[in-house]
């Protein structure tokens, strides 16, 4: 799968260029005395952490279904591990909030600018460059867990250059009447940061939970229930039912027709024929889907 290989390998790369805007952080955050910059660092030392998860479950996904115990793949665990990595992206940012809150309410704190804004240039350009480049890689890929790693590089950008502007800002402040000001500029920025933010990763959850919970797609429901009512139109069966389910990057669907008892299917052959059409008109063949198609003349089969 050259899909699969390449969201891992640029899934590997995004968790190294992590690491080492984490230590940025830390190191910055520390030496500037920024509790912005800090929780920059912790939120990239998570967010890489969710990117090794996301690798191993990429590449559980991709292998070979040959285990006894998962006889329909690994498919449901990408939903699973895109809730949980959103839903820590979300505790994150409430937690800075609080976080911001306290130190507002302590009076703010002293920063050392300087340090504050090269690291905030520093990192603003990493964290830009590598969210439109995964973004341009994922047009190709189409993969659920680069879209969200994409999402975690862009709200890593929006927190630094919120940083450096606000950090700009009180610097400009330092000397003047409104000086005393400038220790309340790293709370504020960053709870107003959170409060943004932390919408960020509800769509992915609010779709990964969807999956969870076999919920159907209505552009998928719609797309079965299109072909089989021209399937049954020309080929004049009685009626069909049909179930539809996607989970993760696979997806499942089960029909069955509705045969009258005058018609008759005189060999195996001629089922296929129509189960090959129907497959045709779905679209989307391949190792990710899961068609079952079958046709009976009793209803109580339906």
């Amino acid at each position: 799968m050259p899909e699969a290989t390449a969201e891992q390998r640029l899934l590997r790369l995004s968790i190294g260029v992590t690491v080492v805007v984490s230590l940025f952080g830390v190191v910055f955050g520390l030496l500037s005395g920024s509790l912005s910059i800090v929780f920059d660092g912790v939120f990239a030392a998570i967010d890489a952490a969710m990117s090794g998860l996301a690798l191993f479950v990429s590449r559980l996904v991709s292998r070979e279904t040959n285990n006894r115990r998962f006889q329909f793949g690994y498919w449901h665990i990408e939903p699973m591990v895109l809730a949980f990595n959103g839903g820590t992206l979300m505790l994150l940012c409430f937690y800075a909030f609080l976080n911001a809150v306290a130190s507002f309410l302590e009076g703010g704190r002293q920063l050392a600018f300087d340090w504050a804004i090269v690291y905030a240039v520093i990192v603003c350009v990493m964290c830009f460059g590598m969210f439109f480049y995964e973004l341009r890689a994922n047009r190709r890929i189409g993969s659920d867990f680069i879209r969200l790693d994409a999402q975690s590089w862009l709200m890593s950008a929006s927190i630094t250059s919120a940083l450096l502007v606000a950090f700009a800002i009180a610097w400009s402040f330092k000397d003047t009447p409104y000086g005393y000001l400038t220790p309340y500029a790293d709370p504020v920025v960053l709870a107003l940061l959170t409060i943004c933010l932390v919408f960020v990763p509800i769509r992915t959850v609010r779709k990964a939970l969807q999956e969870v919970l076999l919920m159907t797609p209505p552009e998928l429901d719609a797309q079965v229930r299109r072909v089989m009512d021209d399937i049954v139109a020309r080929h004049g069966f009685k009626t069909y039912t049909s179930y539809a389910a996607k989970v993760g990057r696979a997806q499942f669907i089960e029909i069955h027709v509705a045969v009258p008892e005058d018609k008759r299917l005189d060999n195996v052959a001629a089922a296929d024929a129509i189960r090959r059409e129907i497959a045709d008109a779905l679209g989307g063949e391949g190792p990710q889907r899961w068609l079952t198609i079958d046709f009976t003349a009793d209803p109580r089969w339906l």
